[in-house]
């Protein structure tokens, strides 16, 4: 609401822009939501060429949309790199899905596991993800905390999703994007980049490779292919599955029975992955701008912004409209509740 009253035609544009990804699901599945397309297998139903030429056309213009927006970003990094440089800046590792030449890849290839440093650590198949990745566990939280196995805990912890992706990708294979991941990987001098607000920006530069990757598909005439389905049984009755979600990597690993039913799934997501990130950002955020002064009704918004960074659909998912339902108390030394901030949305 705030972006459509500040600036009505960046907010078309946006929405357009996603009208677009959402014709394209709707093109393949026959719906927008919850899709119906993926089988085990392969897909069930093939492109026909009309709707592979409808997808071209809207490309360009989805394009150029991004453009506006990074430099839309680029332009408020600049006025407010202050703010960037000490909003949840801290160091981790990072972990994604690669290409065998180290380039961004989001439904295949290998996991790559760098330092804080950008050292590679591991670099390994999906499959084998158990002998890499550990989960600990705190009793004050529901979710698990994963991390490098021969680091331990808290060492190996490590950060997925866009700026995840972008930090152990060496390049990105579409040309528009790769000339803005050039930009990207300055802003640390070819370090990892270290801000959680840079979160958005390697969001707009990962959506310019998938528009750009869009019409590399479209061009190949395989996409219009009948072979739709491996119609092989080759039972296998336990399978491990990798690929980057928009929040980051996800892993599957199920146990079937001779029927296909499910005995067993082990299910490390975005959301655990970068659970750990996601309590430092806040805590990071509540020690730069908790001084022992007035604490003011923004630090809600601030600890909302540190969420949102790393998981946009947990903040989505708590509210209709306007803004996220949040509670943050402020604790003494001692444990004494000093003040609690409310937002009931």
């Amino acid at each position: 609401v705030g972006i459509i009253q500040a600036n009505p035609a960046l907010a078309l544009k946006a929405v357009n822009l996603r009208k677009y990804g959402q014709e394209i699901i709707h093109a393949l599945s026959g719906r927008k939501v919850h899709p119906n397309f993926a089988v085990p297998g392969g897909v069930n139903r093939a492109l026909k060429s009309e709707e592979r030429d409808a997808m071209l056309a809207g490309a360009d213009e989805a394009i150029a949309t991004l453009q506006v927006g990074l430099q839309v970003m680029k332009e408020w990094a600049e006025k407010n790199r202050e703010d960037i440089d000490k909003f949840a800046v801290f160091p981790s590792g990072y972990f994604g899905l690669v290409t065998p030449n180290d380039s961004l890849e989001l439904y295949d290839g290998q996991i790559r596991l760098i330092d804080a440093k950008g050292d590679q650590l591991e670099k390994f198949d999906g499959q084998n993800y158990l002998d890499y990745i550990a989960e600990h566990v705190e009793n004050w939280s529901y979710l698990k905390f994963p991390y490098y196995k021969k680091m331990g805990y808290p060492g190996g912890v490590y950060r997925v999703g866009p700026l995840g992706r972008l930090n152990v990708a060496k390049q990105i294979d579409t040309p528009l994007a790769n000339e803005e991941l050039k930009v990207f990987k300055a802003l640390n001098g070819g370090q990892p980049v270290e801000n959680t607000l840079y979160y958005h920006y390697a969001r707009l530069i990962e959506a310019v490779f998938a528009v750009e990757r869009v019409k590399v598909l479209l061009n190949d005439p395989d996409i219009l292919s009948k072979e739709i389905l491996n119609t092989r049984r080759d039972f296998k009755g336990v399978g491990v599955g990798v690929i980057e979600a928009p929040r980051g990597t996800l892993i599957h690993h199920y146990w079937t029975d001779g029927s296909g039913q499910l005995k067993r799934v082990n299910l490390i997501v975005s959301t655990g992955h970068n659970n750990w990130a996601m309590c430092e950002a806040v805590d990071s955020v509540a020690k730069t701008y908790i001084n022992g002064n007035e604490i003011r009704e923004g630090l809600l918004n601030r600890v909302e912004a540190a969420i949102r960074a790393y998981d946009p659909c947990l903040s989505c998912s708590t509210h209709a409209v306007g803004q996220m339902p949040i509670i943050v108390n402020i604790v003494n030394a001692e444990g004494s509740l000093v003040r609690s901030l409310r937002r009931d949305g």
